[in-house]
């Protein structure tokens, strides 16, 4: 996985779990890699892994069955799409839609 430095990694981390979600590859009430398998799969810190963990915790997409391990939950994917299409809506839409005007370009380019 190729890092930037536009975000911190936790959330890189946490973005590409909710596409794999997302993308059906963690199913509801799946199980996720552990912290350990997947640093080390990733090449990052453990502490890096657990913040990302507990970021998708917080935010009601995976969960932890103590002693087991990590599990999306059943509205993960909802949880997602939901929060995903707020921030297209609010920053991407509006971005998009400047560039197209001061290119001079409308929506018959969408037509063919």
């Amino acid at each position: 996985m190729n890092f930037t430095q536009e975000k911190p990694i936790y959330l890189q981390i946490a973005d590409v779990i909710s596409e794999r979600i997302l993308r059906g590859e963690f199913p509801p009430e799946g199980r996720i890699p552990s912290v350990r398998e997947y640093s080390a799969e990733l090449g990052v810190n453990p502490n890096t892994m657990m913040r990302t963990y507990e970021s998708l915790t917080d935010g009601g997409i995976i969960y932890n069955k103590r002693g087991i391990g990590y599990f999306v939950t059943p509205q993960a994917r909802q949880t997602i799409l939901s929060a995903e299409r707020k921030v297209f809506l609010e920053k991407e839409v509006p971005a998009i839609r400047k560039r197209m005007e001061l290119l001079g370009v409308g929506p018959e380019v969408f037509n063919g």
